[in-house]
Order: structure tokens, then sequence, then C-alpha cells
């Protein structure tokens, strides 16, 4: 058959071909882009339990409520003060391995943080140290053993400095003394980075606190599980008080003088990778009565990163 023989197509059939073939092209976009169906699976199997049981609770303070946990298992009580801007839930890893030490945890949040009323002024160190004691006048506890880890460190500090006959032992899990070169870049950094923060319409303000807290976990070594970054995003957002409270409260305390001050057997715990580590052996030097415990690595979530051994160097400067 010459050219002259070959059939002739319409404009209309050229259309009517050019549709059908965007149709099916369209069809099978959609397909690549529509999920999978899944078949509902009656009755799923319940997430199972790997926290222990803690008491939860709330103690009337000078501020407002104070909320509580506590392991309630007869142990010696030891009392956690967490680091900003987190909550109680910081010990959640250790929960279990004090109790299997025979440790009572009473883990509290600070005011403003977690789920304890917030002060009506912008507060101190100083001043979230009161709201040990009526914690354990709640709990009919008459002297305890407290441990803080960084800005709780500090407030652990105030603690046996205020109320000295309430304390049998002190753990600071990040003594922070520093020059006042350091203490004016922090406080920089925190009117920077925290008092004036903008929370965006996207909400990628978010995703940058998600991220900051994922590089932080991620510059100790270990990789970081998306579920727990999670949970230390929300708990910055999600206390009764602005969370620049705490980093603010932490940079304008003066460790530098109360850690001489200190009279109660302490126990400074760190690790090699924690932002804090030279801090703690500056500490040392002020300090050489102390007892010091190092662990290797980590960062400064050590508490979730190396839990068991965190918790057996803290019994055994308690049991000693």
């Amino acid at each position: 058959m010459t050219s002259d023989q070959a059939p002739k197509i319409s404009r209309r059939a050229l259309a009517a071909g050019a549709a059908a073939i965007a149709a099916l092209n369209t069809q099978t976009a959609q397909a690549q882009d529509t999920p999978p169906p899944v078949k509902y699976k009656p009755n799923p199997a319940p997430a199972p339990i790997t926290l222990p049981k803690m008491k939860r609770g709330y103690a009337e303070g000078p501020y407002g409520q104070i909320h509580y946990q506590d392991g309630a298992n007869g142990g010696t009580p030891l009392v956690l003060i967490h680091q900003a801007p987190m909550s109680s839930r910081q010990f959640e890893s250790v929960f279990k391995p004090f109790m299997d030490r025979g440790i009572r945890p009473i883990a509290v949040d600070c005011p403003g943080f977690g789920m304890s009323d917030t002060t009506t002024f912008v507060p101190k160190v100083e001043d979230w140290a009161k709201i040990v004691p009526p914690v354990l006048d709640h709990l009919g506890l008459k002297t305890v053993d407290v441990l803080g880890h960084h800005t709780g460190a500090l407030v652990a500090t105030e603690v046996e400095q205020q109320f000295r006959d309430r304390v049998r032992k002190l753990i600071l899990a990040g003594p922070f003394p520093m020059t006042e070169t350091e203490r004016e870049n922090f406080l920089n950094g925190v009117q920077r980075n925290e008092i004036d923060f903008v929370y965006k319409p996207d909400g990628s303000h978010l995703t940058a606190s998600f991220m900051s807290r994922f590089r932080m976990y991620s510059a100790s070594g270990t990789n970081p599980d998306a579920k727990l970054m999670t949970r230390y995003t929300v708990e910055r957002f999600v206390g009764y008080g602005p969370f620049w409270y705490g980093h603010h409260a932490a940079f304008i305390y003066n460790h530098n003088a109360s850690i001489p001050k200190i009279k109660r057997p302490t126990l400074i715990i760190t690790n090699t990778g924690d932002q804090i580590y030279q801090n703690a052996k500056e500490t040392m030097k002020m300090r050489p009565d102390f007892s010091f415990a190092e662990l290797q690595g980590g960062g400064v979530d050590i508490i979730d990163q190396q839990p068991e051994a965190w918790a057996e160097a803290i019994a055994k400067f308690l049991k000693a």
C-alpha cells in the first residue's frame, strides 16, 4: 500500500485517542498515589506495658499544685528533679532500674513544666527548691536523697542549701559552675532562641524543635528513636509556663557560690559525651571530697541511653 493509499484519520478520531491516553495516564498516576487497601483486623493486640506502675498525684505547694510520680515500692526514697525544658517523664527509663535496686523513685515536675502549676513571676532556681518539702510532707517522708539532672542539679543543690535537714545524700548529674563570660553567652542564647521564640502559623517551629533534639541526640553517637524525640519535643511545649523559664533560671544561678557550701555527702555523675562534662570536672577540682562517677559516651540524654549503668552508679553511692 502506497502513501496515497494509506487510510486518513480524522481530527475527531485523533482528539478522542489523545483523550483516552490522557485518561489512562491519569488513572495510572492515581493508582500509584493510592495506598494499598488495608483490611482492619478486629481486636488488635494491646501495646505492651514496659514501664512500672507509678503512683501519680499532686501536693499543694507554694505556687499551686505540684505533680509527682512515686514508685511507692518501700525502698530508699530518692527525689528526682528533671532538666529543662522537660518533666518528670525524663526519668521513665530508670524507674524500674531504681526499684530493682531497692530505691523508691519520686520524680517531680518543676513549676510550669509537666503538669505542675506555674509561678506568677519569672522564677529562679531558689524558688523551685521550695516545692520539695511540700511533696515530702504530702508523702509522709522526713528525710530523702535528692538527685537533679542539669537544671535539676542546681535545684537539688538549693534543696540541700535551704532544707538540709530533709536531705540525706545529694546527687548532681551535671553540676554547672561557669565563668561570667560563659553566663553572658548562655543568657544571650536564651534570649535569641527561647524568649524570642516564634510560633509559626504553619507549625514549622515544631519541626525545627524536633530536629534540634534529633541532632543533639545524634551527636552522642547514638541513633535517635523518632518516638522518643517526639516526646522530648512535646515536653518542651506542654507545660503551663513558658519553656524559657528553665534555662533562664539555670543560667542566672550561681553554682560557683553554692557548691562550696554543700555539706551532705555528694556524688557527681557525668558522662564523657555530655555537653557540660568539663563543668563536672571543674566541680571536682572545687570539691575533691565529693564522690565521682563517669560513664563513657552518651550525651545530654544519658538517662535514656544508658539507664542501667546510670542507675547502678547512683545506687552504689546511695548504699555505700
